[in-house]
């Protein structure tokens, strides 16, 4: 997939090495930005249909990390590593994501939070070291589809937070609904 650069031209340099993946989200992007950056958040709907995630350690900074592990519905583990490269409530969020700390084939990912009305639009671009490695993540792993999964659950969970919150502010201190 090609992106466009800031100036709306084409950016030729990564193009065969990048997959870009947004979605609309029904919630202000405050309560997005916060879905992604809290790990009681990021449990509950990180990785595509069918996979779940335990965390090792969290730590969102510039320079921080989320170690963790995603397991697949076959049984299969997935070691991950994330460091948080930059960090800009609630609009940007840059990372590099590999399976460890020093991993050589890590790739880079740019997340930004647009505001659309009351929705947000969440767009995430992801580019690799190599075209070879673009193209293995998307067809041996299904990065593209994994990725569209992953912020489908991601807009479902949000969407339950609103509820929850709604339901919440209907009740008064005392406990009765008004």
């Amino acid at each position: 997939m090609a992106t466009t650069s800031s100036g709306g031209e084409p950016d030729h340099t990564t193009a065969d090495r990048e997959i870009v993946i947004s979605r609309a989200i029904d919630a202000p992007r405050e309560l997005v930005f916060e879905a992604f950056t809290h790990v009681r958040h990021l449990s509950r709907w990180w990785g595509p249909e069918g996979f779940t995630t335990t965390t090792r350690s969290f730590e969102f900074r510039v320079g921080g990390a989320w170690d963790f592990v995603m397991h697949g519905p076959d049984g299969t583990d997935y070691q991950e590593w994330i460091t948080w490269r930059e960090i800009a409530p609630p609009e940007r969020i840059a990372l590099l994501h590999g399976e460890s700390r020093d991993d050589p084939n890590a790739f880079e990912s740019v997340l930004t939070f647009e505001p659309a009305g009351e929705q947000t639009r969440l767009v995430m671009r992801t580019v690799f070291p190599t075209k070879e490695l673009r193209d293995e993540a998307a067809e041996k792993y299904q990065a593209i589809e994994g990725g569209e999964q992953t912020l489908a659950n991601l807009a479902a969970y949000v969407a339950e937070l609103t509820r929850d919150r709604t339901a919440r502010n209907r009740t008064t201190p005392n406990g009765a609904e008004d």
